[in-house]
């Protein structure tokens, strides 16, 4: 079997299972998933839900042994030290992709992110069919679902929440400043006659006063953080993409299946301005 430790938000969630599916895949074992961080969250992270089960993934929870197993495998103490494994452990060495990961076998423990389409790029499809929701939209996301797919839809994706309030986050993430964001709308609205901007972010009424949007636009504010899912849907329907420096909207651009579709993100991912040269595809515009 292949074990994949899950954490964090749905994006992160999706990055963590698709790298872990792709290797199941390849091996032809089962997928098992460590839910352990969302009983025991650290302190210094943002409290998520597992959100993976509104999708149809082929990977069941660790039970019983397996769970204690899991709970010794993501241990610092227990990766140090020589003492008896129930799987390889395999821990991410950086936020780069490492293609050393592609050729693991199987009984393995995957402890990262995986924040790289490289990691699962040979299993593309396999991904985006299991990345497509079981829980079909309200009203309201079906009427928006109607507008997006008659305009030139331009998801664009504001990430502020825990970004700004967690001081935490804040110190490793940062926020995408109103300069890229009037960069990024307008590398996309140069490149097309009639855009239509669709806002998706956890701060509605900060994007209301501060965006300017060069075209038609709708605020997508009527989902709550349970139905993150149906917010991500509606984002991968549309046609252009501009994202913020967070995984949710990364998805939202990389579900999308238009052949011309326009992905503006950030160049700088983190804080600290760290180079992220895998995050994303080549066709991707960095700003």
């Amino acid at each position: 079997m292949i074990v994949v430790r899950l954490c964090g938000g749905l994006g992160n969630q999706l990055f963590q299972y698709a790298a872990g599916r792709r290797l199941a895949h390849a091996r032809q074992t089962e997928l098992v998933l460590d839910l352990a961080w969302y009983e025991r969250t650290p302190a210094s992270n943002t409290r998520r839900a597992y959100e993976l089960a509104n999708y149809p993934i082929h990977a069941r929870a660790a039970v019983g042994l397996e769970s204690l197993w899991c709970r010794l495998h993501s241990g610092r103490l227990w990766r140090r030290l020589p003492l008896p494994r129930r799987w390889t452990n395999f821990r991410e060495r950086s936020f780069d992709f490492d293609g050393t990961m592609l050729e693991l076998p199987d009984d393995v423990y995957l402890d990262g992110y995986w924040q790289s389409h490289r990691y699962f790029d040979d299993a593309a499809d396999l991904v985006r069919a299991e990345a497509t929701p079981l829980v079909p939209g309200g009203p309201r996301d079906l009427a928006i679902a109607a507008m997006i797919q008659t305009s030139q839809a331009v998801s664009v994706h504001v990430r502020r929440g825990d970004y700004v309030a967690r001081k935490a986050a804040a110190t490793v993430h940062g926020t995408c400043s109103l300069d890229y964001y009037a960069a990024a709308i307008g590398a996309v609205a140069s490149r097309l006659s009639d855009p239509h901007f669709f806002v998706f972010s956890d701060d509605s009424d900060w994007t209301r006063h501060n965006l300017a949007l060069p075209g038609p636009s709708t605020y997508v504010d009527h989902n709550g953080p349970e139905a993150a899912f149906q917010d991500l849907r509606l984002m991968s329907l549309c046609k252009h993409h501009v994202i913020a420096n967070s995984s949710f909207s990364w998805w939202g651009a990389w579900l999308a299946t238009s052949s011309d579709k326009i992905v503006v993100a950030p160049k700088h991912w983190f804080a600290d301005k760290r180079a992220t040269p895998s995050l994303t595809p080549d066709s991707w515009i960095r700003l």
